[in-house]
């Protein structure tokens, strides 16, 4: 029975490695004839030679989804249970740095090669242009490791964590291919965006800047108002414009985070 939170987290990695498989499936792929593809659904003329197919990239959203449910509830059960255990801890770090880290960076990779593609020979761009996607999981494995050795942080996080990192990379493939608006496409497959990404990512993950967590000693209605705010903006705005309220959430969780930073010691 001690076992089955630590099946949980696994239950995580797993999905973690479906949503790999799945962001590595589509890319760009030639058109030899376009009456091939007429039948196929949701394909994106990106020129007169090559196409992108979404489809693999929305389940790869979905896979990073569900690894961001499990990695709740493993750590539930797991008190529940009263089977928490320094393996148990090593493995969530272990399979968070695949769901939230690696899966992300390869999303944010296959964006930067559509928004190069984009251009007068960018198909045929240099690897060195997209390798700084990675850049994403190397911070995220930093930050992990930081989290593990780290006792001070019982009631707030120091810096992004990672399945936060994860749920807000993995909104932008249902953002691109759903959304009906082009100036956000046009933001989207631009390469300049994936870079100042990249940077605001990594940077938040690796700093200390205490970050809201929903861990407390002792409950009080006051330390949950800022989680009651980020969920009814994220309910009220998906009504809205759909799976952009994802970002909206994401940074109203920074910038709550950043205003209530004052009441932490870090």
């Amino acid at each position: 029975m001690k076992q089955i939170p630590n099946i949980i987290t696994l239950l995580n990695l797993f999905f973690g490695c479906i949503a790999i498989v799945y962001i590595l499936q589509p890319g760009l792929v030639p058109l030899y004839n376009s009456g091939d593809l007429a039948m196929m659904p949701d394909v994106t003329q990106l020129g007169t030679q090559y196409v992108s197919i979404p489809e693999q990239m929305f389940m790869a959203s979905l896979f990073i989804g569900l690894a961001a449910v499990v990695d709740f509830l493993d750590g539930f059960v797991a008190r529940w249970m009263k089977a928490t255990s320094a393996i148990g801890v090593q493995l969530d770090s272990l399979a968070d740095v695949v769901s939230f880290g690696v899966a992300p960076s390869l999303i944010i990779y296959q964006f930067l090669r559509l928004s190069f593609a984009q251009q007068d020979n960018g198909l045929a761009v240099n690897t060195i242009f997209l390798l700084p996607a990675f850049l994403v999981a190397c911070a995220g494995a930093y930050r992990l490791a930081r989290f593990n050795i780290d006792t001070s942080q019982t009631t707030y996080f120091k810096g992004l964590p990672i399945p936060a990192n994860g749920l807000f990379v993995a909104a932008f493939p249902l953002i691109y291919w759903t959304n009906t608006y082009p100036a956000v496409t046009r933001v989207i497959i631009n390469p300049w965006f994936w870079y100042a990404m990249i940077i605001l990512l990594s940077y938040l993950m690796i700093s200390k800047i205490p970050m809201l967590a929903l861990k407390f000693s002792n409950f009080s209605i006051k330390k949950i108002i800022p989680f009651i705010i980020i969920a009814a903006v994220a309910i009220i705005s998906a009504f809205f414009i759909q799976w952009l309220a994802v970002p909206l959430s994401f940074l109203l969780y920074v910038i709550l985070s950043l205003l209530t930073k004052q009441s932490k010691q870090v």
